[in-house]
């Protein structure tokens, strides 16, 4: 047995299973003793009190008489926004830039050039310091907005105002009807892409899609005989604050703007990559069937760069993630900012600590599952 290869590839696992065990025992005995020795006792029992400190954005429900939960969530909520709408950003910037380093015109091309090396070979918390002194703290006073001709934004050092759409009674079947729409229209468009890959035939996805859309939001219409939103114009206070339609505070668009730029240059060169990674035999059969640019890029080049891209892509995704708790520099208020001054608070360094790595392993878990789903997918069957 003991000359078995099969044994000792087990054996192997299991002695390094149990060593690894025998560490994390060692780890929290003596984490338990030092505590212990201070008189500190772990829990997650001040999670209940009273957090008595305010928080200086919030798009969910919280004053300072909220427990160190609430306080918590908010800040989650704060970073899961921050997340979602940079990856989205991030991407379309990326992908933009990506072909863009590929294009015939030497302006452009040069121009991406230069974006990619200058955003990819600098710090990321310079670029945040950057944005956020140079450019949105020093927009103008809100009192010189307020002679503004125009009332329908503004850009001050407190934040940007744009008009924004707020929810009425029908938004609800609005949106029930349009989800139905959407999905009608995309399987109206495979099924077009795939009359056209296999007979040849003007597939005409986009007309055939875009009807689907145009059809549901005459019925909605038809049946609601009113609109889903109504318009939410911004307007300066007496007291000089920005009130109404879409307000993103310096911080916010300090943060969104830096992590979409900084990000999107890495985004631009694996897309570039990718592209480059397809045989040009595949371009010129897609000249060949008389293709624009723009149709093969979208049927031909992409679904096959896609293989290439998704796994670095992941990663990159990923950094965005963990690189938003840099907002704690510039006083945006995302859950590692909320986690910092609970610690200041309760002394609850261990418990904290343990909360934030929770977090982020388990938003990073959750990108990285849906997007090695998503390169199942691309990949060759």
């Amino acid at each position: 047995m003991l000359r078995d290869r099969r044994f000792w590839q087990i054996a192997i696992q299991i002695i390094a299973v149990i060593l690894v065990l025998i560490f994390i025992a060692v780890i929290g005995s003596n984490l338990n003793a030092n505590l212990q020795q201070l008189g500190i006792k772990l829990g997650f029992d001040f999670l209940g009190t009273q957090a008595s400190f305010d928080i200086g954005e919030s798009i969910i429900n919280y004053d300072p008489s909220n427990s160190f939960a609430q306080a918590m969530l908010v800040g989650l909520v704060n970073s899961l926004r921050i997340m979602a709408i940079g990856l989205i950003t991030s991407t379309i910037v990326g992908l933009t830039v990506g072909i863009a380093r590929l294009s015939d015109n030497w302006l452009v091309r040069n121009l991406a050039m230069i974006y990619v090396e200058v955003l990819r070979n600098t710090p990321l918390l310079l670029q945040l310091f950057f944005w956020y002194f140079a450019v949105f703290i020093s927009l103008p006073k809100i009192e010189s907005n307020a002679q503004f001709s125009n009332p329908f934004y503004f850009f001050t050092n407190q934040g940007i105002a744009i008009p924004w759409i707020a929810s009425n009674s029908n938004t609800g079947l609005w949106l029930i009807l349009l989800t139905v729409g959407i999905l009608a229209s995309a399987w109206l468009w495979r099924w077009r892409v795939k009359i056209r890959v296999e007979t040849g035939e003007a597939g005409r996805q986009f007309l055939w899609a875009s009807s689907a859309i145009l059809l549901t939001v005459i019925i909605a219409l038809i049946i609601t005989q009113n609109l889903p939103f109504t318009l939410d114009i911004p307007h300066i206070t007496e007291n000089l604050e920005l009130e109404g339609g879409l307000k993103l505070t310096p911080e916010f668009t300090t943060l969104l703007t830096g992590l979409t730029l900084y990000t999107a240059s890495f985004i631009a060169e694996i897309v570039r990559a990718g592209i480059q990674s397809v045989p040009k035999g595949q371009w010129e059969a897609g000249k060949a069937l008389g293709l624009k640019s723009g149709l093969m890029m979208q049927l031909v080049i992409l679904p096959q760069a896609l293989r290439v891209i998704v796994p670095p892509l992941t990663s990159q995704y990923l950094n965005l993630a963990k690189n938003s708790s840099l907002a704690i520099a510039i006083g945006y208020p995302d859950v590692y900012f909320v986690a910092s001054t609970t610690f200041n608070q309760t002394g609850r360094a261990v418990e904290v600590m343990l909360l934030i790595i929770i977090i982020y392993l388990t938003i990073s878990l959750v990108i990285a599952i849906a997007m090695n789903l998503y390169n199942r997918s691309v990949q060759l069957k």
